[in-house]
């Protein structure tokens, strides 16, 4: 008889799986980034940044006064790690969204976990291209390349007028640097440059001789490096000390202060395009609040992918603030299914004004941002510590 009601009842949860799955309390948001491997230089950043949105909008009264709890799991840096981290939150601990991942490569392998179940994901920073097209329920709020890279190229011409030799490196086996070196390398040739030799690399390399060698013996005028921040770090050091004294564009691989201690002292002057700069607090009063309580706990400005990561969960937080507005319902008297679907509309609808600027999801997923900008490195004397300092917007 126990094993007949046992049986009934799971065929029941079985046909009607959404009885069995109310909203949890405090609201749960997954937060799936890689806190190790060679990711972890940006998914600590990419932490920090969620746990101050956290902190602030549950100081604030969370949703209509019902606090959001973030769920972390950590991705690694590989397939693998993204698609467990994925299930985990999506079967085990019923989250309402996935914030995730971090490699454009990762949310190829996990996005279509989360879209086949109906459960939206908000990439922070995600910019490859294709990225919103892999189904329904997938959004970024993190602009793709072909809008960002640009500004670099262009700000190194401004630098050096007479520049037209370019030689282009990027990772291979990473999906963004493959995807972000096509934008690259289309952008040099938009502008008139000259392509003089494109390199290839492994973000596991530590040796980068080959690619100097090359660099050197095409006689370049700029570099351009499509890689993780471990990898560019070490290439861009390698460059310096055989001798490369021309400019150097870093993609978004190298947007992170963590590269400083791989590269230290020859960090200096590259050149990176941004979608978000510490320096708009003058004009941006979202974006000054995030900054002081970024300052406040890590004693330190927080650079671009902890901003994306805050925005991503302040915009998930704001979008399920508007379906209580918008239905009367409170968030936990949903079912889970329910919720997901009627967040993901949510997230679509409006814009949201964010430490990165105003910004709106698209029906499509992707991204409206209409601020970029253009950031040098400048080291400190300790050789370890430096800055992105605005050269222009």
């Amino acid at each position: 008889m126990k094993r007949l009601v046992t049986a009934l009842a799971l065929v029941l949860c079985a046909a009607h799986p959404a009885l069995a799955e109310k909203v949890a309390a405090p609201i749960p948001i997954g937060i799936a980034v890689g806190q190790t491997s060679n990711v972890a230089l940006f998914g600590q950043e990419q932490v920090n940044g969620a746990k101050i949105a956290e902190e602030r909008i549950n100081a604030a009264g969370g949703v209509n006064g019902v606090k959001i709890a973030l769920v972390f799991q950590d991705t690694a840096g590989d397939e693998a790690g993204a698609v467990n981290a994925f299930q985990n939150l999506l079967n085990r601990d019923k989250v309402v969204a996935i914030i995730g991942p971090t490699l454009s490569q990762q949310a190829f392998a996990a996005n279509p976990i989360a879209d086949r179940a109906k459960t939206p994901v908000v990439g922070p920073s995600n910019t490859a291209k294709g990225v919103p097209e892999i189904g329904e329920y997938i959004g970024r709020i993190s602009a793709p390349m072909t809008q960002v890279a640009p500004y670099s190229v262009k700000q190194a011409m401004k630098i050096k007028p007479d520049l037209k030799r370019v030689a282009v490196l990027y990772a291979q086996n990473d999906a963004f640097s493959s995807s972000e070196t096509v934008t690259f390398q289309e952008a040099v040739k938009d502008l008139g440059l000259d392509t003089v030799t494109v390199q290839k690399f492994q973000t596991t390399d530590t040796d980068f001789t080959t690619q100097v060698t090359a660099v050197l013996g095409a006689n370049a005028d700029l570099v351009i490096i499509s890689g993780l921040a471990a990898d560019s770090g070490n290439l861009v050091k390698q460059l310096r000390q055989l001798g490369y004294k021309g400019l150097i564009v870093g993609g978004n691989g190298l947007n992170s202060p963590n590269m400083f201690p791989v590269c230290g002292a020859l960090c200096a002057d590259i050149l990176v395009a941004q979608a978000y700069s510490p320096a708009t607090v003058d004009k941006n009063p979202v974006n000054k609040e995030f900054v002081t309580a970024f300052e406040a706990a890590y004693k330190k400005s927080p650079a671009q992918f902890s901003a994306q990561a805050y925005t991503a969960v302040q915009v998930v937080t704001e979008a399920l603030a508007k379906i209580e507005k918008e239905t009367g319902k409170k968030i936990a008297d949903f079912e889970l299914a329910e919720l997901r679907t009627l967040l993901n509309t949510s997230l679509r609808t409006g814009s949201y004004l964010t430490p990165i600027g105003e910004i709106s999801i698209q029906p499509s997923g992707e991204v409206s941002q209409k601020d970029f900008y253009v950031s040098r490195i400048v080291m400190n004397p300790d050789g370890k510590t430096g800055s992105f300092v605005l050269v222009s917007e």
